[in-house]
């Protein structure tokens, strides 16, 4: 089976980061047959040359699309959505790491089930080394347990999902949301009757830095997520109790030190 890799890169990713997650996607243990990446504006000499070095050390089909101004990460997923020629696509962000065997294993789920839509995996948290685990985000793997942990958390991890296009193509892709597109993404997927599975086995590892939470923690990010759940409700997903419980949440966990957030992170909110 043929698979595209969908990427994002912009000009504050970090360069060595950038190129041990691309080079990952071309050690595969099955190549795609395609990487699409999407320059979400302008990008610094660095970056290109990470493209330039790891593209003439295979033969894969890399198509670079190159956006005139940054828009965010759901609006240059569709532009990349737009570009794959083949229906299973694999996402992959610009600083972490798949395993060789991970696309394998998520090519033989589609081949065993042609009705799955969707598949993603556990993850491995590292900080700067790729042996330095600490931590797991732990999702579920059936389609209803799926289903039941999406009314509250995402089922998610974004990076690891390999998903069609066709079935993307059919509910409109990823939203205009500047944050938390996957959430929306996730939701609208299942509401539409998405097969989902998560494998049993973690094939990733997600990049975990000491300001990850400085990133996570401001009004925009909580209030975007509040309005997903919001829209979530009136549509029928989300009971009123599961909104006002995740809103609730969101608000605490905003309002906390930092300290606190990671407390509540690693003991409640991981997975």
């Amino acid at each position: 089976m043929k698979y595209s890799v969908l990427m994002t890169v912009y000009k504050n990713d970090n360069a060595d980061y950038f190129y041990i997650a691309l080079n990952s996607m071309v050690q595969q243990t099955i190549k795609p047959d395609e990487i699409v990446i999407v320059k979400d504006g302008p990008i610094p000499n660095l970056l290109e040359q990470v493209i330039v070095n790891v593209q003439n050390s295979c033969d894969i089909y890399f198509n670079e699309i190159q956006l005139p101004n940054n828009v965010g990460l759901g609006e240059a997923l569709n532009a990349g959505l737009k570009e794959c020629r083949n229906d299973l696509i694999a996402r992959m962000d610009a600083d972490d790491y798949s395993l060789p065997k991970r696309c394998e294993l998520q090519l033989r789920e589609f081949e065993k089930d042609n009705t799955l839509d969707i598949i993603g995996s556990s993850v491995e948290e590292f900080i700067s080394e790729l042996n330095n685990i600490v931590g797991r985000r732990i999702v579920p793997t059936t389609h209803d347990e799926i289903y039941k942990f999406a009314k509250k958390r995402d089922p998610f991890n974004h990076p690891t999902v390999m998903y069609r296009k066709s079935f993307l193509n059919k509910i409109g892709g990823y939203s205009d949301y500047r944050k938390n597109q996957d959430t929306d993404l996730w939701i609208r997927m299942l509401e539409s009757g998405a097969k989902t599975k998560n494998l049993d086995e973690i094939v990733f590892k997600f990049r975990f830095e000491h300001n990850t939470f400085e990133k996570r923690k401001n009004w925009f990010n909580t209030k975007t997520l509040i309005q997903i759940r919001y829209n979530a409700w009136k549509r029928g997903f989300n009971s009123l109790g599961e909104f006002l419980g995740i809103t609730a949440t969101q608000i605490a966990v905003y309002l906390l030190p930092q300290r606190f957030q990671r407390f509540l992170y690693k003991h409640f909110l991981r997975g």
